[in-house]
């Protein structure tokens, strides 16, 4: 049975779909996805699985539906209001700014896209997307790179590394780690910040 497109979908089928990829989220960030059951996703959704199979074939493309839309829903903010007539340490700010930001607002998403980036159940549209947005990336940071916004003595991949690397870290250690106050939180942040871009400030 083919899933059925969104923009087919009624109110209460749509709200049925919505509650299957929320479900998913939750697990597949939890558990990964092989730890992740059908049954299980379809029991926190609270619908049957024949109906998440109504939705969705399988549970690889379930992962997927969910990989695309969060990859995009991170990746196309940033790439589209990317602040130039700003200097280049409020560009570093800003950019660190929208990671907060995105994380304090979708926390699993962001562990969830982590866990999943390398995941050899992606599929072909999947694996494009992926390779595209990070290409649009490098080429993003190439073009500071000329224009001396960052260090040019390191490879663009590497300056993206070192930028998400640290965030992602300092991410999962405020999710699962530490039960850090707020302020406690904002000071650490603000600190790796600097520190990012001592690293890779011109």
């Amino acid at each position: 049975m083919t899933p059925p497109d969104d923009a087919n979908l009624g109110p209460s089928q749509q709200a049925r779909r919505e509650a299957i990829l929320a479900a998913a989220l939750e697990l597949f960030d939890e558990r990964g996805f092989h730890g992740s059951a059908v049954p299980a996703i379809a029991e926190r959704a609270g619908v049957g699985a024949g109906t998440l199979y109504r939705n969705f074939a399988s549970k690889e493309e379930l992962v997927n539906v969910l990989f695309r839309q969060w990859k995009l829903r991170f990746a196309e903010p940033l790439l589209s209001s990317w602040p130039t007539p700003v200097s280049p340490r409020q560009r570093m700010a800003s950019l660190w700014r929208y990671f907060c930001e995105f994380a304090r607002e979708h926390p699993r998403a962001l562990g969830f896209l982590e866990l999943h980036y390398h995941g050899d159940y992606l599929d072909a549209q999947s694996v494009a997307l992926r390779d595209s947005l990070h290409r649009q990336f490098i080429d993003l940071v190439a073009q500071l790179q000329a224009d001396q916004v960052v260090r040019a003595d390191v490879e663009a991949d590497v300056i993206i590394a070192i930028v998400e690397g640290v965030f992602l870290r300092l991410h999962a250690e405020l999710r699962h780690g530490h039960d850090w106050p707020p302020e406690q939180i904002e000071k650490r942040l603000g600190q790796a910040e600097r520190c990012v871009w001592e690293a890779i400030r011109p």
